[in-house]
């Protein structure tokens, strides 16, 4: 990595401490609590021990998931809302002046702001995921043993050396999916004068209310939702109950292989692009 793009990333995570903060208080909330919730663990796990395994796997899991899923969810907003201002927020601020004035390219800044979300957040939450996930394991260990119950009855469904590669599988995934909604933000967030998120939805609901006068359908809306989650389906062959529990449930080629994904892929390029063009011209407001 070149040096004036390092020091971006750098200066991003300096100015925006809620790349990192916000997913570490999300993280210390859940292990909150997880500790609050592991003073009836040992009732809980008895009552598990009498199901099937299914049911044991899923009940077991669970804390396990929510806390990933939250975290991932936490990650998504920040870069949502991290995009929203990126561009826009200097230009407010006035500080577009002086960082026009050292020898950092548009291309530069723009991509290093599209690499909080696409890379360091994803980064930031794989490593959040696995430290709260190894100390809500120690401590669900700890307390089985204290009240004579065998840690191993949760280690043989929370699997970290199992669990882990899925969950760097599945951020992968989900950077990728929604690289073109990040770009566009940066887009909007380049070119609005004012009310940033209200130019970045306003097009799509003015298109979906269009869609359902004229069309009598539901388009924009499928389409929203096929660019939020669809990349799943594509990405992992899901059990019957909906759960990925095996590397062998990953399907990276066929992911791959979705003309959406790369359709995504383009329209996201062609956004920073357009952003890069557009901040070359831009003042403050």
């Amino acid at each position: 990595m070149n040096r004036p793009m390092f020091w971006s990333v750098r200066r991003e995570l300096w100015e925006n401490r809620s790349i990192y903060i916000a997913p570490l208080v999300v993280a210390m909330v859940e292990l909150i609590g997880f500790s609050i919730s592991s003073i009836g663990l040992p009732h809980r796990r008895r009552a598990v021990l009498m199901l099937d395994a299914a049911q044991q796997r899923a009940a077991i899991q669970r804390p396990y998931d929510i806390a990933a899923f939250m975290l991932l969810l936490t990650a998504f907003i920040v870069g949502v809302f991290y995009c929203v201002d990126a561009l826009y927020g200097e230009r407010r601020d006035r500080s577009i002046l002086f960082w026009k004035s050292l020898p950092v390219s548009d291309r530069t800044t723009v991509l290093s702001k599209a690499g909080i979300p696409l890379l360091v957040l994803p980064l930031i939450t794989f490593a959040m995921v696995i430290i709260t996930q190894a100390i809500m394991l120690l401590l669900s260990s700890v307390v089985l043993l204290m009240n004579g119950l065998s840690p191993a009855t949760t280690w043989k469904y929370v699997n970290p050396f199992h669990d882990w590669p899925i969950l760097l599988y599945g951020l992968i995934v989900i950077a990728l999916w929604h690289a073109p909604i990040y770009a566009w933000l940066l887009l909007v967030s380049c070119w609005a004068k004012r009310a940033v998120i209200l130019w970045a939805v306003f097009p799509f609901f003015a298109i979906g209310v269009l869609d359902a006068i004229a069309l009598n359908g539901k388009h924009v809306r499928s389409l929203l939702m096929y660019r939020l989650m669809g990349g799943f389906a594509r990405a992992f062959d899901f059990g019957a109950h909906g759960e990925v529990n095996s590397l062998t449930q990953l399907t990276p080629g066929r992911f791959l292989s979705t003309p959406g994904l790369w359709i995504g892929l383009a329209f996201a390029a062609a956004f920073l692009a357009v952003a890069v063009r557009v901040r070359r011209n831009r003042e403050p407001i």
